[in-house]
């Protein structure tokens, strides 16, 4: 059986395939990061030797991250799993980062609004805050992954947090780690904001 992982709940889209023990990952550093899904999966079932008919498992992010680019995703995952009959199966997007990233790490998805998606060593779950307050609450030495950890780098690195260098592979969910995840901490595959989306239906308000 063939397997595809996609995360495009960042500003880097991630996709992998597997297909009798090969993993082809793919990854997309792009503004509209998640408008490359499909031909990153394209690419990554052509190195394993497999096409879209042979997938059976799909793991797919589920955020929180981009209100947007979630939706796009996981509507990815659906319409391949309703062409393929493939199961969908969620993953936290923050958890995958915390997976990829190895033990101690925290995972830190830009929020926009001047908030980061933070999970990890020193926080109690998924929360969302302030820069400057998940600072205060990592203990000097901490690695912090994701586009938020880059985009408030200076705060982050003010505190003593470590953040990787921005083009490192582990600021983006790892294929490997979403089809893992999908095994050990599998999520019904429906967006998770932690935070109410920006645009709210006039009826109501």
């Amino acid at each position: 059986m063939v397997a595809l992982a996609l995360d495009t709940a960042t500003t880097r889209a991630a996709v992998g395939a597997c297909a009798d023990g090969r993993l082809a990952s793919r990854t997309a550093d792009v503004a509209l990061a998640a408008q490359s899904a499909l031909v990153l999966a394209d690419q990554a079932l052509r190195e394993v030797g497999s096409e879209p008919a042979a997938i059976g498992r799909i793991a797919v992010g589920c955020g929180p991250g981009s209100f947007t680019a979630l939706r796009i995703g996981i509507a990815t995952a659906r319409g391949l799993a309703a062409a393929t009959g493939a199961v969908v199966i969620g993953v936290s997007t923050l958890a995958a980062l915390r997976e990829g990233a190895g033990a101690g790490a925290v995972a830190v998805v830009d929020a926009r609004r001047g908030e980061v998606f933070a999970a990890g060593t020193g926080l109690d779950g998924e929360k969302v805050l302030a820069p400057a307050m998940l600072a205060g609450r990592l203990a000097p030495g901490t690695v912090a992954v994701g586009d938020g950890a880059v985009r408030h780098r200076a705060v982050l690195e003010a505190a003593g947090v470590e953040v990787p260098p921005d083009d490192d592979p582990r600021h983006a969910p790892q294929p490997a780690a979403l089809l893992a995840l999908a095994e050990r901490a599998p999520l019904p595959p429906v967006p998770r904001y932690l935070r109410e989306p920006d645009a709210i239906p006039a009826e109501a308000r």
